[in-house]
């Protein structure tokens, strides 16, 4: 346990990427945001704050605290997973307003959508499998204690993503030309999600751990997500089963 010593100090960097990246689309456009946003948002940065905490109460011996705030993660833990799911209809109303409203909104085209939202579907899956994992291996410290870390890097994608598109929208303009905007900021965000994982994987010594290989993993489905959701019976599917 003496490695993981530090590790609540680099809890600290998800959280300040995260932050930084949702930034602007949050804090920038607050009083429009509706109410499962901001739930969402505070959710998921209590979760960041509270895999600061967790390590740091087990460093310093104070068990009974750890154990007491690690069943109030449970809550937070199932509200980020309904939330995510709650926010997955979000992804089809703005596809459907893009296929009948071209031009509308610059350079986003329907099937955008659907491969954020799928990308979300195997992150929030891969992120409760992580927490049960660490509930399963709750008397290994090691064990425990990575697979928690692990879901950092399982939520990133979303506020990083947007906080990159924004930069490149704001670069090169909101315009139906800027096709870049569709891909390059959220391809750069998984490879700066991947980078960190591996990064952090390398700092603790457990590059060939279970919950390394699912984060990498399900940080890269990205990468070929993208001509299935071109698919209109892959888009009509979606929208058979979530928007009705």
């Amino acid at each position: 346990m003496e490695r993981y010593k530090p590790l609540w100090v680099w809890m600290i960097a998800p959280l300040v990427v995260v932050q930084a990246g949702i930034f602007l689309d949050y804090w920038g456009d607050f009083t429009r945001n509706t109410w499962a946003v901001h739930v969402h948002y505070w959710n998921a940065t209590l979760w960041y704050l509270f895999l600061i905490a967790q390590p740091w109460l087990f460093v310093r011996g104070k068990l009974d605290q750890h154990r007491t705030w690690g069943m109030i993660g449970l809550l937070l833990a199932g509200a980020m997973v309904l939330l995510s799911v709650g926010q997955l209809n979000r992804d089809i109303v703005y596809a459907n307003f893009a296929r009948d409203n071209p031009g509308e909104m610059g350079p986003f085209e329907p099937w955008f959508f659907f491969q954020v939202m799928m990308m979300e579907i195997v992150l929030i899956i891969s992120f409760a499998i992580a927490v049960l994992m660490a509930i399963k291996h709750r008397k290994s410290p090691q064990d425990h204690g990575w697979w928690m870390a692990s879901t950092a890097f399982l939520i990133m994608m979303p506020g990083l993503g947007r906080g990159l598109q924004n930069i490149w929208i704001g670069l090169y303009g909101f315009t139906v030309e800027n096709t870049g905007a569709l891909t390059t900021p959220i391809y750069l965000c998984q490879a700066i999600v991947i980078a960190m994982t591996l990064g952090f994987a390398w700092k603790f010594a457990v590059l060939r751990h279970p919950a390394t290989y699912l984060a990498v993993i399900a940080n890269a489905t990205l990468f070929v997500l993208e001509p299935i959701a071109r698919s209109r019976a892959v888009q009509e599917f979606w929208r058979m089963l979530i928007a009705h």
